[in-house]
């Protein structure tokens, strides 16, 4: 028996209204677009989907309100109309994290490493970022802005050698020393994705989100997300 495009959407349509309850956490009977305000506070997913389940929620009330009979919907979604829905409801289901997409083994630095080193590293592993660390304790992020400017500022120096000079020192050269922030691989690739626009919009820009367990900085560094790995993300 072949199944209609308006039994799919409905079916994802009530699935995806219960995910939303798991969300906001609660089992009342609340209207679907109250559903939507509430959770969109809490979820990145719904955030990114939003003006596509209040389409579709205006669509649904139109199949099933206006249904003559349970043989007979008024109106048969498109295929891709479905697909969509589908795809909403499969990414509130089982959310595609930062962890799970971008968790490696990340090779880290200590501030007495020597930039030379460093620079050893992005010609055989082509890093653009460096975490660096004091033992166990986060101190910063190298970028290749760190390194032009400290360049710049010691190029006259007699004292001027890549072997000497440390991540200590290039780290002091970092304008923006806000350069990263730290995430929880549970974390979805949406809420990263949030995290680096809105950066742009107080006019800041992040070279990094660093990834750990729950966020913090003092926990192990299992990953990195840059803008440029964000652009996998659809």
């Amino acid at each position: 028996m072949t199944v209609r495009n308006s039994d799919r959407f409905v079916t994802s349509y009530n699935r995806i209204d219960q995910l939303m309850k798991e969300v906001i956490g609660t089992q009342d009977h609340l209207a679907f677009f109250r559903l939507i305000d509430l959770a969109k506070r809490k979820n990145a997913i719904i955030r990114r989907y939003e003006a596509d389940l209040r389409e579709y929620g205006d669509l649904r009330n139109a199949i099933v309100h206006n249904r003559t009979s349970t043989e007979y919907a008024i109106a048969e979604p498109h295929e891709d109309v479905v697909l969509r829905m589908e795809e909403i409801e499969a990414a509130l289901a089982k959310p595609i994290t930062v962890g799970s997409m971008f968790q490696t083994k990340v090779t880290t630095f200590q501030r007495t490493d020597s930039l030379s080193y460093a620079l050893s590293v992005i010609k055989d592993k082509k890093y653009n970022q460096f975490p660096v660390y004091n033992g166990n304790d986060f101190q910063g992020l190298i970028t290749p802005v760190g390194i032009t400017m400290w360049m710049a500022s010691t190029v006259d120096s007699e004292s001027f050698s890549r072997k000497k000079a440390t991540l200590g020192e290039i780290l002091a050269h970092e304008n923006n020393r806000e350069n990263h922030q730290f995430i929880s691989q549970h974390a979805s690739v949406y809420e990263a994705l949030e995290i680096f626009k809105a950066a742009i919009t107080r006019g800041k820009r992040l070279e990094a989100l660093l990834i750990t367990e729950d966020g913090k900085p003092n926990k192990k560094l299992i990953g990195i997300v840059t803008p440029m790995s964000m652009m996998k993300v659809k």
